[in-house]
């Protein structure tokens, strides 16, 4: 992809976000100074102009969900808009996760930070509104100001915003809400330490432009909110056997033994059916297929995790399946020694019927209430829980802190 995107254009924003190393790299020369080098450049050109006005920007996703999973036949929607957000703490109770954070990507878009002093992503938030009215004050039947389809088809629309009644009215209704931190956990909290290292430098002003970050805001009520399911693999398991896997996970869940050779849209049709009553999903191994639903009782298993987490599929995946019967690590699932996350189902069959992995593990999606009930309890999910679909556009706007 970093390839396509550098021949697509010398203005790629690849060029920014995700630079090519070089053999000579070093303290002056490297990815990142080449990075604040580009953005310099291209708005002295004017390849990039800043909005002279205070502005935010009604942003639109139109999409259908991609093959092999759920709801393939829909079309979608995903309305937003795009505005700065004050960087809050944890703590504080306004911003929360969902998901723990890994250390490498942090550096890396830090680096990135220090040196162009920009934000070119947006943090996915998402907040309560079940009546849509501020989805409602910003829609405008006015053509889109920046239009496009990516290359999975989705359509991406942005309108202009600067009547600042409309802005004023938006800001006042975002004033109280919650958020949830969607897609941009690494961003976020790159953010924070960014912000905190500006504040310890003595720059002490009361809001300054670092306190603040770039980000997409969505309706967690709407109907075009789509999350999708990521399905394990499991492979390089050395004594793997699936006779005894069947009888171990016979221990906690209800095993149906089903078609091994169904398709992997008759697997989608059969966890939505089954998931209805409960946690639910499909084991295949080269050869067999087994449903596993209606959870049994397991004492001991579930040591330190709320009721909350234990009503996910994917909890009882990890701690019953692959932690207890196949006997992975806590630490080799989080490394993916033995475990790989795969979204399309068809890929995940093929893997274990061509005998490359043991065992695959296709999933129901997490619903977006338990995401809601579980970040705001201040827990966070299993890593790969939540696969909100589709990603949002990184350049589309930029916020820049200089």
């Amino acid at each position: 992809m970093q390839e396509r995107y550098y021949s697509a254009s010398p203005y790629n924003l690849v060029r920014i976000i995700l630079g090519k190393p070089e053999s000579e790299d070093g303290p002056n020369d490297n990815p990142y100074t080449r990075a604040a080098a580009a953005l310099r450049e291209w708005r002295q050109k004017s390849i990039l102009a800043q909005d002279p006005e205070p502005s935010i920007y009604r942003y639109s996703q139109q999409f259908s969900a991609p093959a092999n999973t759920p709801n393939t036949t829909l079309q979608f929607e995903r309305q937003g808009f795009i505005a700065l957000g004050k960087l809050e703490d944890y703590s504080s109770g306004i911003v929360y996760r969902h998901e723990q954070t890994l250390a490498k990507p942090k550096a890396d878009r830090l680096d990135l930070l220090r040196a162009t002093k920009a934000h070119f992503g947006q943090i996915f938030m998402l907040y309560s509104d079940p009546g849509g009215e501020i989805d409602q004050a910003l829609t405008s039947s006015d053509p889109p100001d920046l239009e496009m389809c990516d290359e999975y088809g989705v359509l991406h629309r942005v309108w202009k915003i600067s009547d600042s009644r409309t802005i004023e009215a938006v800001r006042k209704k975002m004033r109280d809400k919650k958020l949830i931190i969607a897609d941009g956990h690494h961003r976020y909290e790159t953010a924070l330490t960014y912000r905190n290292e500006r504040r310890a430098g003595g720059d002490d002003t009361k809001l300054a432009a670092y306190d603040f970050v770039m980000m997409t805001f969505v309706n967690m009520d709407s109907s075009g909110l789509l999350i999708l399911p990521t399905h394990r693999v499991v492979h390089r398991l050395s004594n793997f056997s699936t006779d005894s896997f069947r009888a171990g996970a016979a221990k906690f869940f209800t095993v149906d033994e089903t078609d091994p050779n169904v398709r992997p849209e008759g697997v989608m049709a059969m966890l939505r059916e089954a998931g209805h009553g409960g946690t639910a999903m499909l084991a295949a191994t080269g050869e067999r297929a087994f449903l596993l639903s209606r959870p049994v009782p397991a004492e001991g298993i579930f040591k330190n995790v709320s009721l909350r987490q234990q009503s996910l599929d994917v909890v009882q995946l990890h701690k019953c399946l692959l932690e207890h019967v196949l006997g992975i690590s806590e630490a080799a699932i989080r490394d993916q020694v033995n475990v790989t996350y795969i979204r399309d189902a068809g890929e995940a069959l093929n893997l274990v019927r061509s005998g490359q992995a043991n065992i695959a593990f296709l999933m129901n999606p997490v619903r977006m209430e338990q995401v809601r009930d579980i970040a705001f309890a201040g827990e966070v999910l299993p890593q790969k829980s939540t696969d909100f679909y589709p990603k949002l556009l990184s350049g589309l706007t930029i916020y820049a802190l200089e």
